[in-house]
């Protein structure tokens, strides 16, 4: 092992000394007390953080972190002792970026990079890492001999799911190869030097710290929680020298897997660092390594088809043909039905097709009805399907999908149409996605595209809006007393092992993509899966919401980690969170109320903290009395916080997500309290952000949360 360890090392020693070179020549321009942070981030410099517990504030803390970082140096010949030395280079690395945003807020703005990635977007990526969107992480740097062979891996890795970071000229190579890249399509550039890598790096640590609660400076359970629990690893392009090769020993440390393009001989470390030199295996074995197992999705299309185009964004001077309800009339309807009804798999377009050879935008209007039947098929589940169809038009490359039932937005790019993307694709994306996901319940599907204006305004009004408006009534009638069963949901627990959240018909789980029904539709789905049923048993306190299953439950499901939940308390025994939640809730005791703020808002808060430093406190599976993550759905519900009195207490919210709740809120506090126009006593960032201004509104408006009995 002496060339690979030496290898190490001399990287190693290189960042160390460029390391406390930057350090010393930033201090004596700018000061011991320069203040140095990442943007948008609660974790400080997040590896020294995690790995030391040190809060790094200024550039007069970093002498004493050169210091840590030398003394993980030991130049001993012994691998474990080599990989400690790449995670000084890791160190290293992450002060080396940390400079260049001291004067600088985005000094990534003209490259080809994005640099540091934000507390943000790594919790929204929560959700599609827990349910398998997201497979695994791939980190891609270097500069392949021959561009074509990266560009095809990337692809392939966004053809599976699989979220690619890359660092180097691959960056270039890629984007060059006609391959999508920006966080939007998961194929993320980072930046050319290769200290930039370390901007993945925290990210995997992040999520220990944000879902796994953690402890900042216990670098054993850090260690622990990146190998099991994050599916990163590393590939490698061209020659490699010894900084890229003690920046692959610490993401070996951390547990990620190395696979360089060239052959390391007796270098080779078994399913840690391993040469692949045919690059046709270079996927295969890197999944293999991480054991990450990709579901395939039968469908057969003219252009991609993967979770990574979820968030693609079609612009109007792109599009070819846009279906949008401000324009004509549109409708998506799923249907449960008799068998004979139901003809599998027949796609039928009743109307006309897209026209070819267009100059202008087309529109037209659609109905997409889709008619399904199974033997344990239920009416509750139509809409459960339904919501899917957003998700799984948008997984198709130069498609965009926007809202749902009869208000939605889709446009098709006209790249993607001249590939020949047409109509009958999207039915046969359908056909195979809910056979795929729903067929323990669905045993034959029919597909139906409505295009002639006529027909689709006779069946939106004739046969969708009477059905959408009797689910309403349905749901409307589904409330917490109304129902015997409660669920579990322990999706999140492969990244938050304490976390479980109770799912009721009027608390959706706090990522605000498992609802009741979901929860109900994925118990029926799959018995032994995530959602497990909750008998509503043993009342303890109603005021509460405590009954002795639901404790049961939660014990079992968090293997004893929590043993006692409320349903409608922020204060006693609140739920716990995992880290993907969309807003947080915490109390603003000065004025007897709650500030709540959703995950977008990168603002200060009445509280002191941003959204970012709240839920550093509220994550990873823990119970923390007077702040609980949650769902924007759930604000407006009677049960928000009834324990202490309700919605009544909401003192302050960004506008943005006061104005996306006001009409569901308003309506809530009308019918609770007989208060009209409620949110407009609501303070936002744009009247106060501090203690004294908000008090100033609140007074004026006469909020009632000034009159209510003490919160705590």
């Amino acid at each position: 092992m002496s060339v690979l360890t030496d290898l190490i090392y001399g990287g190693s020693n290189a960042v160390a000394g460029l390391t406390e070179g930057a350090v010393n020549d930033a201090i004596a321009k700018y000061g011991a007390d320069k203040a140095i942070a990442y943007p948008d981030t609660a974790y400080f410099l997040p590896t020294i953080y995690a790995a030391t517990g040190v809060k790094v504030k200024t550039l007069g803390d970093l002498p004493a972190c050169v210091g840590v970082l030398k003394s993980l140096i030991t130049n001993e010949e012994d691998l474990g002792a080599a990989l400690n030395a790449g995670l000084a280079t890791a160190v290293g690395a992450e002060i080396l970026e940390a400079l260049k945003y001291v004067d600088n807020a985005d000094p990534y703005a003209n490259e080809s990079g994005i640099g540091f990635v934000p507390d943000p977007i790594i919790r929204s990526l929560g959700v599609p890492l827990v349910t398998g969107d997201i497979p695994g992480v791939a980190v891609v740097l270097g500069k392949a001999d021959n561009a074509e062979d990266v560009v095809k891996i990337v692809r392939d890795y966004q053809d599976k799911g699989i979220m690619t970071f890359m660092v180097g000229d691959v960056i270039e190579q890629v984007i060059g190869g006609g391959v999508k890249a920006g966080l939007e399509f998961r194929v993320i550039p980072l930046g050319h030097d290769v200290t930039s890598v370390i901007h993945v790096v925290t990210v995997a640590i992040r999520a220990a710290l944000i879902f796994g609660a953690v402890e900042p400076g216990n670098l054993a359970a850090l260690l622990q929680y990146t190998k099991e629990r994050v599916p990163a690893f590393v590939n490698t392009f061209g020659a490699i020298d010894n900084v890229v090769v003690s920046a692959g020993a610490g993401a070996i440390a951390l547990g990620f897997p190395v696979v360089v393009d060239i052959d390391l001989g007796e270098n080779q470390v078994p399913g840690a660092l391993v040469s692949v030199t045919d690059h046709d295996e270079t996927v295969k074995t890197s999944l293999e390594l991480r054991n990450i197992k990709v579901k395939a999705k039968a469908v057969s299309l003219p252009v991609s088809f993967a979770a990574a185009f979820e968030g693609e964004i079609i612009r109007k001077k792109d599009t070819y043909v846009e279906f949008d309800s401000d324009h004509n009339p549109t409708c998506e309807l799923v249907s449960f039905k008799s068998a004979d009804e139901v003809e599998d798999h027949k796609i039928t377009i009743d109307g006309p097709d897209i026209p070819e050879g267009a100059e202008e935008l087309v529109r037209l209007p659609l109905a997409t009805t889709v008619e399904v039947y199974g033997a344990k098929m239920q009416p509750d589940f139509e809409s459960v399907i339904e919501r899917k169809i957003h998700a799984w038009f948008n997984y198709i490359e130069g498609v965009m999908h926007t809202g749902q039932r009869n208000l939605f937005r889709i446009r098709i790019s006209k790249e993607s149409f001249a590939k020949g993307l047409r109509l009958k694709d999207f039915g046969e994306v359908l056909y195979a996605m809910i056979m795929d996901e729903f067929g323990s319940v669905v045993d034959k599907c029919e597909i139906r595209f409505i295009t002639d204006l006529d027909k689709v305004n006779d069946f939106l009004d004739n046969v969708a809006m009477p059905r959408y408006r009797a689910r309403d009534d349905r749901l409307a009638s589904l409330t917490d007393e109304s129902v015997d069963t409660f669920y579990t949901c322990i999706l999140c627990q492969s990244f938050a092992p304490a976390h479980c959240c109770v799912v009721t018909p009027e608390r959706l789980g706090l990522c605000g993509a498992v609802s009741w029904l979901d929860a109900k539709a994925t118990y029926e789905l799959s018995p032994t899966g995530p959602s497990q049923p909750i008998p509503k048993e043993g009342l303890i306190d109603e005021r509460l919401g405590s009954y002795e299953a639901v404790n049961k439950m939660v014990a079992n499901a968090t293997h004893g980690a929590v043993e006692n939940v409320t349903l409608y308390s922020l204060i006693e025994d609140p739920m716990t969170s995992c880290g993907c939640f969309e807003c947080i809730c915490g109390i603003m005791p000065e004025v007897n109320g709650v500030v709540v703020v959703n995950r977008e808002y990168a603002g200060m808060t009445p509280t002191g903290m941003t959204f970012g430093e709240l839920a550093s406190m509220t994550g990873g599976g823990v119970q923390t009395p007077g702040f609980m993550g949650h769902g924007r759905h759930f604000i407006a519900s009677k049960k928000f916080i009834s324990a202490e009195g309700g919605i009544e207490r909401i003192v302050w919210m960004p506008k943005e997500l006061k104005d996306d709740i006001a009409a569901r809120l308003n309506k809530t506090a009308k019918e609770m309290f007989g208060t009209e126009n409620f949110t407009d006593m609501i303070c936002d960032e744009t009247i106060a952000t501090d203690s004294e201004g908000v008090i100033a509104f609140l007074t004026e408006k006469g909020h009632p949360a000034l009159n209510m009995d003490p919160i705590m």
